[in-house]
């Protein structure tokens, strides 16, 4: 019996255009109304699930890759910090790389929109033109995102999570580099390798969700995984329902073990919705 669903959004959940869309959402609400609980995955950050158009649902995020878990009314149960000292380090060791600081209140950048995304590369024009909008647009709006932050200003939070992109090749080695030397401190984790998604060493999506399904009472052998990128293959290897959509890399199609359709074709939901059928003696999952 699965009593906890666990889902990345971009590429697993969410449709195409990175939405959740009436079919997404109808299948998180069977899900719910089930009795199971449905987790938001992500390494987004993520206050709640109506930023990404689930609404009001009540929706258990294990966000920022783990570093931060919140229960269904978007109250944080644990967070785990990033030491100061290394945070310091890092930002005044590359003040040219724009750093967005996750904390459990609010994202602070490094820098101004524009030089933060400087850091972003779309496949093609039109790609990074959307990705623009939508980053002005959470800009103007989201009053948990601060800009322009100096190292100073960073600091008076605990930061949990660490993202950046940088199109210099260079910098890239260079953080790279630094990261290898304080991997007994810091993981990168990142969705694609032209980011960096940097937090504590044992701090990811799989022992998060683990520490949430204990938390409620649920046995790791009752969840169910979806992911389709890096930062999910802890998640995939982790549990024994693992799963990945057609379109995953072809890392997280090896830690998951079973791979289902495309997320175009709303693999990831109609699966939760054949388990939870099938778990009520409805019809047989595929």
């Amino acid at each position: 019996m699965i009593k906890l669903f666990a889902s990345d959004l971009d590429g697993t959940l969410l449709n195409y255009f990175h939405h959740a869309d009436r079919v997404v959402r109808a299948a998180v609400r069977e899900v719910i109304a089930s009795g199971a609980h449905m987790v938001l995955a992500t390494g987004r950050t993520s206050h709640s699930g109506a930023s990404h158009g689930f609404g009001n649902l009540p929706l258990e995020i294990v966000g920022s890759n783990g570093a931060i878990i919140r229960d269904a009314h978007g109250t944080v149960l644990k967070s785990f910090v990033i030491d100061q000292v290394l945070v310091e380090d890092l930002l005044r060791t590359f003040p040219m790389i724009v750093f967005e600081c996750v904390a459990a209140e609010g994202s602070y950048i490094t820098g101004s929109f524009d030089e933060w995304m400087a850091g972003f590369s779309g496949k093609n024009a039109l790609s990074r033109a959307a990705m623009m909008r939508r980053n002005r647009k959470r800009a103007v709006s989201d009053p948990t995102l601060v800009l322009s932050q100096t190292v100073d200003q960073v600091l008076e939070h605990d930061i949990c999570k660490l993202n950046c992109r940088t199109r210099d090749e260079g910098l890239k080695r260079e953080l790279s580099a630094y990261l290898a030397d304080h991997a007994d401190t810091l993981v990168n984790e990142p969705f694609q390798p032209v980011m960096f998604e940097i937090s504590s060493a044992g701090v990811n999506k799989g022992a998060a969700l683990a520490w949430l399904a204990a938390h409620l009472g649920i046995a790791e052998d009752e969840v169910a995984v979806y992911g389709d990128g890096g930062n999910d293959i802890a998640m995939l290897e982790r549990f024994a329902h693992a799963y990945a959509p057609s379109n995953a890399n072809a890392a997280a199609k090896r830690a998951a073990g079973t791979v289902i359709g495309s997320n175009v074709a709303y693999a990831v939901p109609r699966h939760m919705v054949r388990t939870v059928r099938a778990q009520q003696g409805r019809y047989v999952v595929e």
